[in-house]
């Protein structure tokens, strides 16, 4: 048994924040039927790079799917689709709001074809306030959001996350809300509509910056690898690269100061992780010369020795080889049948009974039509 099993999600977004959305739930045993239109999924065609004409993209956030091509604009496939939705637990779309309502499928139509449904609606500005009709993308949240005007380095251009975090991000409330919906649907015995938009996102995830801004009205900056509140926390330069250092309170900083044995570190100004907050320019500076002199090895043993917090900055090449992960299972091979064995991302949530599972490839455009025609009562003709 998964953790889902026997749920059933027709889903009918595309891009990112929907797809790892609906791939996490069926990580965890929910049933995903895809529902594209006849030109697919537009992630489809995004590349390169490609693995035997497949993108890497797609199969990246698409597997234990199964895809059915419907045109919704046509009162037969819209018809298949509600008959679809009769039999649902969840149904998760990503159009800007008001597209499902304009097609014909809104929530109320939805509920009266199946009044437990839960509808999940992921868009770049919610569904309700004065941007819900803006198109949304995830470098304009990270803009939008405060995100950039915090990353990168002191008195460069703002620069986005290397990663798409907002769509990431939004597709994993939407998940949560998704289980938090059905968990609460067992007590009242109906569905809901549910809102999660990616500007919400990452004004949520400011946490300690909101607060930094609430406490003392002044704009958080751009601080680099650097930690606002904490000193020392970040990336530093030895001889031959850069390795991450976190100091994270003074009992750490005392255990740092024996493994140093550094005169200059046990001035009294840089007692308290307060004193070195106010004293971060002059201390980073003296720790980078210190660190520059030696090999990143050297200093990641040093510190290992002593338990404090410390790690290399790894590439791609780096962390996906890296045999903990592989211990963790978050590098897994599938086989797909025209790519044949396909490595991916495991998944990072670890349960006891129920462990999630890949069971299928992502797949092809319309693979599974006919199947899950047929399960609905259509003839082959």
């Amino acid at each position: 048994m998964s953790a889902l099993e026997g749920i059933k999600v027709i889903d009918l977004t595309r891009i990112l924040s929907g797809p790892y959305c609906t791939m996490t739930l069926g990580d965890l045993g929910a049933e995903i039927i895809k529902v594209e239109s006849p030109g697919g999924d537009d992630t489809r065609q995004w590349g390169p790079p490609f693995v035997e004409d497949e993108s890497a993209y797609f199969l990246s956030i698409n597997r234990n799917k199964k895809s059915i091509v419907l045109n919704l604009k046509e009162e037969r496939d819209k018809e298949i689709f509600l008959k679809l939705v009769e039999e649902a637990d969840v149904v998760v779309e990503n159009f800007r709001p008001g597209t499902i309502k304009r097609l014909g499928i809104g929530y109320e139509v939805l509920k009266e074809r199946n009044p437990k449904i839960i509808l999940a609606s992921i868009s770049g500005f919610g569904q309700t306030g004065t941007y819900a009709q803006k198109p949304g993308y995830d470098v304009l949240a990270q803009g939008m959001g405060g995100l950039m005007s915090v990353t990168g380095e002191p008195g460069r251009p703002p620069t986005k996350a290397g990663f798409s975090l907002a769509d990431v991000g939004t597709g994993m409330w939407a998940a949560f809300g998704i289980l938090a919906a059905l968990l609460e649907r067992d007590k009242s015995g109906e569905g809901q509509w549910i809102d999660t938009s990616l500007l919400d996102t990452i004004v949520s995830w400011s946490t300690y910056h909101a607060g930094n801004y609430f406490a003392s009205g002044e704009d958080p900056v751009p601080l680099g690898s650097e930690h606002p509140n904490i000193v020392p926390y970040q990336v530093f330069e030895a001889e031959d690269g850069h390795f991450i250092l976190a100091v994270g309170n003074d009992k750490m900083w005392q255990t740092f100061l024996g493994a140093m044995k550094d005169e200059t570190l046990e001035q009294e100004k840089y007692a308290t992780n307060a004193d070195r907050v106010r004293q971060r320019k002059e201390l980073v500076a003296y720790l980078n010369d210190v660190f520059s002199k030696k090999p990143i090895k050297h200093w990641i043993e040093l510190f290992e020795s002593v338990k404090i917090p410390c790690g290399p900055v790894n590439k791609f090449s780096d962390i996906l080889n890296d045999q903990h992960m592989l211990e963790r299972e978050m590098v897994v091979e599938t086989e797909h049948p025209k790519v044949g064995k396909l490595k991916m991302l495991g998944t990072p949530v670890k349960f006891s009974r129920t462990p999630a599972q890949i069971k299928s490839a992502p797949p092809a455009l319309g693979e599974h039509t006919e199947e899950i025609l047929k399960r609905l009562g259509y003839t082959t003709e």
